[in-house]
């Protein structure tokens, strides 16, 4: 799969689903396009398994590597910021002429950088999906997040990990999982090693703030709620319905941060691709 070299860095990127030329099952034309961006790691080298459900059987999906982790590089002469990472996915959709793009924003970051998006070039904005996102972040959130930075900077990756891990997932789902969760190939294992793009994108996610731009977002939005979320739940989610115009919110009340699960991830799916098969 390619990397591009925009913005100073070079930035690695795939492209999952049916082939221009390919219709759909949607309809007879052109499949429509997706990008689907999730926290402090990447659905790209296989991750793409981890999509949603049915999302890359009618919908070119485009995932990348953030700055600093899988094969994209950065630019450390560049102060961290989620305006960097915004001006990638904006400089990338231009190169593959992309355009009226549906937006999924996962767990973290990925959110943060369609809401960016939608704000500052509207047209690439189909639809917009957010999930365990933020508009700015709060006392306890920051600190949440210094805390996990300094935990992988002061005792280790794994220490860290385990630690996201214990806050991520439901108690019994861990519990059946916690030699596969726990390890250099566990969650967040694009991380090990790699101590200095962490303490980056945790700096970007720090100073994120679009409250008082929320309500020139135009693109249909979908905000998910999930109700055991313990890092960011329905307190960091909900004044992002309540701000963006006409915004639909849907609570899952038995999810945690991560959609974990057979029956978690089929529920979650079917929302997402009944939300987009709308817009």
């Amino acid at each position: 799969m390619p990397s591009l070299r925009i913005n100073g860095h070079d930035l690695y990127y795939e492209i999952h689903g049916p082939k221009s030329g390919a219709a759909s099952s949607l309809s007879s034309g052109e499949p429509e396009q997706a990008i689907c961006m999730g926290g402090w790691g990447t659905y790209c080298h296989g991750g793409e398994r981890h999509l949603a459900r049915g999302l890359t059987d009618r919908y070119q999906v485009l995932i990348i590597d953030y700055r600093g982790i899988g094969a994209s590089t950065d630019d450390l002469t560049q102060p961290p910021g989620m305006g960097l990472h915004a001006a990638d996915v904006i400089s990338l959709l231009d190169h593959l002429r992309w355009s009226r793009v549906h937006f999924v924003g996962l767990v973290g970051m990925g959110a943060c950088i369609a809401q960016l998006v939608a704000l500052e070039r509207p047209d690439l904005v189909r639809s917009m999906v957010n999930m365990g996102a933020w508009a700015s972040v709060d006392p306890f959130l920051y600190g949440q997040l210094e805390m996990f930075r300094d935990l992988h900077r002061d005792s280790g990756f794994l220490a860290f990990q385990k630690h996201v891990c214990l806050m991520s997932f439901l108690p019994d789902y861990y519990n059946a999982n916690r030699e596969r969760l726990l390890g250099p190939k566990g969650p967040w294992s694009e991380l090990n090693g790699r101590y200095p793009a962490h303490e980056r994108l945790v700096a970007a996610c720090l100073n994120h703030d679009v409250a008082d731009r929320l309500r020139h977002i135009s693109a249909p939005s979908l905000i998910i709620h999930s109700g055991e979320d313990q890092v960011t739940g329905p307190r960091t989610t909900l004044p992002l319905e309540h701000g963006i115009p006409r915004a639909e919110g849907v609570l899952l009340p038995d999810v945690a941060h991560v959609v974990a699960g057979r029956e978690q991830k089929a529920a979650f799916a079917k929302l997402l691709l009944s939300f987009l098969d709308r817009h």
